[in-house]
């Protein structure tokens, strides 16, 4: 009976230094873990801000993972660090036996020479945690490991490898040809060879778009494509402006006039049959089906149609997107006349020549305003003079200078210089006769 009680009593005293033990070796390992701690929190913080915004794909799992990993290694090199100041069971017991002044009851229990001591309803192994040292470490290590993670950071433009851009020549005339389509104001054929053409060009390797033979090419296709344009546009104008004469004259005209315009619209329309560009062969087919060798039997509704057709391509040629030359309509006011595009008087600009003005449109600087009457210049009276600063205009007064106008006087007396005229007035030498001599020698 006697000794299970002992065995108690034994066992009782052997699990409370084990606890205290534990305490004190889980103290050792976190006082060298503290400062370990706290850099790694810094550094990782770092390396969590640099891979999200480097590598923002980077997944927040293996970001989790490696910083759980890291601490985790840390961790376990503190631990086999503080593993040589470890106590061990019998120092535990030591340190109980020492806070509660029990005389060495336990060490001796433990070398056998003594019973073991009764249990005791408290133990006291004389320490008491330092939280405040304890916790500020540690919170602040994961709060710099928080920010690490979950600070918002954008993410790094990359340097994305891009084409360059095409030249500005090449973007204008696809853009013309994509508007000359659209508006059906010239042959398919012909829009398919310019876009072949302009292919080939773009077909080049990138560091060949902006060689010395590509902008030469370029320019060639471009000047020759404006070349055409402004053929095909110059035709269709020249075409209905004649019919639109021929609308007009309806029947007044002499034959001859009649003949003339006529020819000026066959000529017009052997023009457009030739060269590269032709306009639309709905309308080239419209001007061959009129009836050249009949006039007379051209009826105003089919000159009116016509003529509206002309004049439509041709301003859709007129007008294409990207050609940075407008045409102002109207004639120009000034001193001279201005220019006009087209027939009759607008409210454009002209375009002024040299004999003609500048023919500029009115109010291109604004309204002008009412010139403002100064009126004349009145004295100001001075009211109160105990005010007044120094440098104040005290009044205004018309006046005159006192001239002097008598000449100079000179006293007779011993002098012998007499009072000059014309230069001798301004100017006079007084010479010796050695000097005049001289002078009379020179200059003879």
């Amino acid at each position: 009976m006697e000794s299970d009680s002992a065995n108690r009593h034994r066992a009782y005293w052997l699990d409370q230094a084990k606890a205290v033990q534990r305490r004190v070796n889980v103290a050792w390992w976190l006082e060298t873990l503290a400062a370990p701690l706290v850099i790694l929190s810094v550094v990782g913080a770092a390396a969590l801000l640099w891979l999200r915004r480097e590598f923002p794909d980077t997944g927040l799992s293996l970001l989790l993972a490696s910083i759980s990993g890291s601490v985790i290694v840390l961790a376990l090199a503190c631990l086999a660090k503080a593993a040589r100041k470890f106590e061990r069971t019998e120092d535990s017991l030591v340190r109980i036996e020492a806070a509660m002044r029990m005389r060495n009851a336990l060490s001796t229990a433990r070398a056998g020479v003594a019973p073991w001591p009764n249990p005791a309803g408290k133990i006291d192994d004389g320490m008491t945690w330092q939280w405040k040292h304890l916790c500020v470490p540690l919170l602040g290590a994961l709060l710099l490991l928080t920010v690490g993670m979950w600070l918002p950071i954008s993410a790094k433009q990359g340097l994305v490898s891009r084409a360059p851009e095409e030249p500005q020549a090449w973007q204008q005339l696809s853009t013309e040809l994509d508007y000359l389509t659209k508006e059906e104001a010239v042959d398919e054929p012909y829009l398919e060879e310019i876009r072949k053409r302009l292919e080939e060009l773009k077909s080049q390797e990138e560091e060949q778009w902006f060689s010395h033979s590509s902008l030469e090419a370029t320019d060639s296709l471009k000047k020759n494509h404006r070349a055409e344009t402004d053929r095909v546009e110059r035709e269709l104008s020249k075409a209905a402006k004649a019919l639109g004469a021929l609308e007009k004259s309806a029947g007044s005209l002499g034959e001859k006039e009649q003949n003339r315009l006529l020819e000026e619209f066959d000529q017009a329309l052997q023009g457009l049959q030739m060269g590269a560009m032709k306009p639309n062969p709905q309308l080239l087919e419209q001007m061959r089906q009129l009836d050249f060798k009949n006039p007379g039997n051209l009826t105003p509704e089919q000159l009116e149609q016509l003529r509206e057709n002309l004049q439509k391509n041709a301003e859709a040629l007129k007008g294409e997107p990207g050609d940075g030359q407008g045409k102002g309509e109207g004639a120009g006011e000034g001193d001279g006349e201005g220019e006009s595009d087209k027939e009759g008087d607008g409210d454009g600009s002209g375009k002024g020549g040299v004999d003609r003005g500048p023919g500029h449109s009115p109010g291109v600087l604004g309204a002008e305003k009412e010139s403002v009457e100064t009126g004349e210049m009145t004295a100001l009276e001075p009211k109160d003079l105990s005010r007044a600063a120094p440098g104040d205009l005290m009044e205004l007064q018309d006046g005159k200078h006192d001239v002097d106008r008598s000449g100079p006087t000179n006293s007779a007396g011993g002098n012998t210089d007499a009072t000059g005229k014309g230069g001798d007035r301004v100017w006079r030498e007084s010479l010796t006769p050695d000097e005049q001599r001289v002078l009379k020698r020179f200059f003879e």
